[in-house]
């Protein structure tokens, strides 16, 4: 009897407050689908902004930059461009004047900075980086005691049968973006999550454990001790610049991978180790490396050098016996695209390399500084580690 009247009670109060709640809500405009890709690879970017003077498409990577889109009745914006050349690329929108993201659009590129949207253009034959239809791996977010009493955030990629096998070990590979990049970058971006499980799944590549650290934890013990975050390095072979590649050194040796080691199963030892990185990810892969060579193996810089007198100076461990470097490092491999603006400085670090004897494994490709060419080079490194 108490449960019945309670029940009435409660719809009684739903029919007074349903009107109420109708009133509360904000008036909805049209429907906006955005981005669409059109069968033919052009893609359609759309807007809602009916009070808005101008609003202009930002696609640089994909040769669109400050493209003005044109208002219907409705106040949606829009803008047909292309055909794109097939692969994931950042975009934004200018409203007069004010750069946002896409609120169609739920995919966005993790930055410490502008978080753009994304758009990935298929292509005709399934990309390296396709979600196909075999066995998947697993992404965790972590969290470990970091540097000077902060909490740092990694994400760690598992392949599929890591939970069936639960007696088996795996090799690590340590994977480090780039500047105001964040951990989860080559995961959302750099998809090297999918792009392994179609590797492992055909047999081109080991099954492995992918840690994706974050490259700054300057910035996270600023934000856990009420700081500004601190501003972006301007030179990169400057103090600051290697100063905080060091204090990243020391949470990757003394943190991170202990951590992993204890939380994961893992092969512990220098010849089931990888570290790589893009940008300052490499760079901080190139120094820790060099600076800990028991504990690597396979180094892979993406698009980042060190310049000749930082070697000099800095790294007389790996360039006074070259033997030795050449039979501790089973690969040292880097990648740069001919437009980055990188290259010179790649091209020199490689140069001395080669006057010092030091055997590394050279790419090139086309493009620039991106995370487009980032997947080529996932793509040529992942299986050959661990070989």
């Amino acid at each position: 009897m108490k449960t019945h009247v309670f029940f009435k009670q409660i719809r009684l109060l739903l029919l007074i407050l349903i009107p109420f709640a109708g009133l509360a809500q904000p008036p909805r405009g049209p429907f906006v689908i955005s981005p669409k890709v059109n069968t033919d690879k052009s893609v359609t970017f759309s807007y809602l902004a009916p009070n808005a003077k101008t609003v202009l498409l930002g696609g640089s990577q994909f040769g669109q930059a400050d493209v003005p889109m044109t208002k219907n009745a409705e106040g949606v914006w829009s803008v047909t461009v292309g055909p794109i050349k097939p692969d994931i690329y950042p975009y934004s929108f200018k409203v007069d004047g004010i750069t946002v993201m896409d609120p169609a659009n739920v995919a966005f590129f993790p930055n410490e900075r502008f978080k753009a949207s994304l758009v990935e253009v298929p292509s005709d034959a399934p990309a390296i980086y396709a979600l196909k239809n075999v066995p998947h791996g697993s992404v965790t977010y972590e969290y470990y005691p970091s540097v000077e009493g902060s909490t740092g955030t990694v994400v760690v990629y598992t392949p599929s049968g890591y939970t069936k096998e639960t007696a088996k070990k795996y090799p690590v590979y340590y994977l480090i973006s780039g500047t105001t990049d964040t951990e989860e970058t080559f995961w959302k971006v750099g998809k090297v999550n999918l792009m392994l499980d179609n590797m492992i799944a055909a047999g081109t590549a080991k099954p492995m454990i992918v840690v994706m650290p974050y490259g700054n934890p300057l910035a996270k013990i600023a934000e856990q001790t009420g700081k500004d975050k601190p501003s972006d390095v301007m030179n990169r072979d400057g103090e600051d610049a290697l100063r905080r590649m060091k204090l990243f050194e020391t949470d990757l040796v003394a943190h991170v991978i202990p951590y992993i080691e204890k939380n994961y199963r893992t092969l512990n030892n220098r010849d089931n180790r990888a570290i790589g990185g893009f940008s300052r990810g490499g760079g901080q892969t190139l120094r820790t490396a060099f600076n800990n060579v028991d504990k690597f193996a396979y180094v892979c810089s993406y698009a980042s050098y060190i310049a000749p007198a930082e070697m000099d100076k800095s790294f007389t461990n790996i360039t006074a016996n070259p033997a030795k470097t050449n039979k501790d490092f089973k690969l040292l491999w880097s990648g740069i695209g001919t437009d980055d603006f990188l290259y010179k400085g790649t091209v020199e670090f490689e140069d001395y390399l080669k006057a010092k004897n030091i055997n590394f494994k050279s790419y090139v490709t086309d493009g620039g500084h991106t995370w487009m060419n980032v997947k080529k080079y996932l793509n040529e490194t992942l299986p050959v580690l661990f070989k």
